[in-house]
């Protein structure tokens, strides 16, 4: 684990891959502290745009001489080793260093850094969280999965000791963190190319809860986690259901993507909220963010403001539009269980039929998870199954989508050359999104619900659907 000893001669960072919703909020804040800083990234975004908003130079384009000048690089685990930035920097004699390292420096930072576990849940919780304290008025720095409208994008640079971070057991990143606070939401069987099982997920979490200076809060209810906060000896605090637990609610209504619950703590009613994310499983996200809030001196009145005016992270349940009578939403959601929550929430509505749009995400998630994939996307009424976005992976089994849609019930997808799709090339994937969408133009109807989901870029399928609608 790297220490605060690395930076004590660092002037310039420079960030490989500077555009990432990850990289963001970290820029930000070794730029309040006055590090000169440039990047790089290959592709232009919104973020990217941002970034040169503060001043910041970017190179378009991974190079080797992008590095130059630079005490200290960055680069986040998407960049392949063959990535020849990378390797300049590598070669550079300069200090290199993955993000998840120096996300975990910057943690330790701040006197109150809650940290956002789980196997689902964490953009959900942490944006709900950091909204509770933008409304508290309290100057926060958070580092957040997806973009929050709120704050202008996934993270921020605050002048406070209160910092919110969504925390990754990703190959253990999150082991790297100095949490004062860890919130466990769940622990579910993911990620299982590093894990192998869910006995070995369990001990890192685990490990995650005795990390905290402070106080750990968990999920009370789910049988995962109660094993993974066995035997920790830090101030305990549950949430769930169950009146047991020390923070917990009853839901009383439901209307269209708004749920009201009563909230009790310790047994005891406390008040009646409001969220506007819809889902049962989105109410457990608040209980989660509400003992961290509490926890962290936020006033009861701070709470239901920020809940009330929190209105989800964008990627989450996001609606896109509405176009022809059609709802169309764009969804992060790329694990069996957070597929099932998110499309169970779906049906609840009122929507004559749910298309699920899914872009399954590396090779072996979807090779692991496939019969769970299966039994998620049977709930939507039509499964639209994309090609796989391998990310940082190389399709070493032969893994492809039509593997799993031939599985799933009224699945549609699409036969492609396996050769391009391998490649990971543009084109194809502009090809594969240009079918999926000419077929849901043709056969959807007034009052369906599309929801496209998968961590990838199938949003942007979602966007040009609208656009054509």
């Amino acid at each position: 684990m790297i220490t605060n000893e690395i930076l004590k001669n660092i002037k310039h960072v420079h960030f490989i891959g500077i555009g990432g919703s990850g990289m963001y909020p970290l820029v930000q804040i070794f730029h309040s502290k006055g590090y000169f800083i440039t990047g790089s990234d290959n592709n232009e975004t919104e973020t990217l745009e941002a970034v040169r908003k503060l001043g910041i130079e970017v190179f378009l384009g991974q190079r080797a001489e992008n590095i130059k000048g630079a005490d200290l690089i960055i680069y986040t685990a998407a960049i392949m080793a063959d990535n020849p930035e990378l390797i300049a920097a590598k070669a550079s004699g300069a200090i290199c260093c993955e993000r998840a390292e120096i996300l975990g420096l910057v943690t330790s930072w701040y006197t109150n850094a809650l940290c956002v576990s789980g196997t689902h849940g964490k953009t959900t919780t942490s944006s709900m969280l950091t909204q509770i304290f933008v409304q508290e008025g309290t100057d926060l720095s958070c580092v957040i999965g997806g973009k929050l409208p709120s704050i202008g994008g996934s993270g921020k640079a605050g002048s406070s000791q209160t910092m919110v971070c969504e925390s990754c057991e990703f190959e253990d990143h999150f082991l790297r963190l100095f949490p004062d606070v860890s919130i466990i939401l769940n622990v579910d069987a993911d990620h299982l190319e590093y894990f192998k099982n869910i006995e070995n997920i369990i001990k890192s979490f685990h490990k995650f809860a005795t990390m905290a200076s402070k106080a750990v809060i968990y999920n009370g209810d789910d049988a995962n986690t109660l094993k993974a906060v066995e035997g920790v000896d830090k101030e305990m605090i549950s949430f769930g259901w169950d009146k047991k637990n020390d923070y917990s609610a009853v839901i009383k209504s439901k209307k269209g993507l708004q749920t009201r619950f009563e909230l009790y703590h310790k047994g005891e009613f406390v008040r009646e909220l409001t969220i506007h994310v819809p889902g049962d499983h989105n109410v457990m996200n608040a209980l989660a963010a509400i003992a961290a809030a509490r926890y962290s001196g936020v006033s009861w009145e701070g709470i239901e403001k920020g809940l009330d005016t929190f209105f989800g992270a964008i990627r989450r349940f996001e609606k896109i539009a509405e176009v022809k009578g059609v709802t169309i939403v764009d969804d992060y959601a790329h694990h069996p269980k957070e597929i099932e929550c998110t499309l169970k929430a779906a049906k609840g509505l009122d929507f004559n039929r749910v298309w699920a749009v899914f872009q399954p995400f590396t090779y072996s998630r979807t090779k692991i998870l496939m019969n769970d994939f299966v039994k998620a996307l049977s709930i939507a009424d039509i499964a639209v199954v994309t090609d796989i976005m391998g990310s940082r992976e190389k399709n070493t089994d032969g893994v492809y989508a039509e593997q799993l849609a031939e599985k799933i019930p009224n699945a549609v997808w699409f036969k492609t050359d396996h050769e391009l799709v391998d490649k990971q090339t543009a084109q194809q994937k502009e090809y594969n999104f240009s079918q999926c969408i000419d077929y849901i133009k043709k056969n959807c109807k007034e009052g369906d619900l599309v929801i496209t989901l998968g961590c990838g870029d199938v949003y942007k399928l979602a966007k040009r659907l609208a656009k054509e609608l």
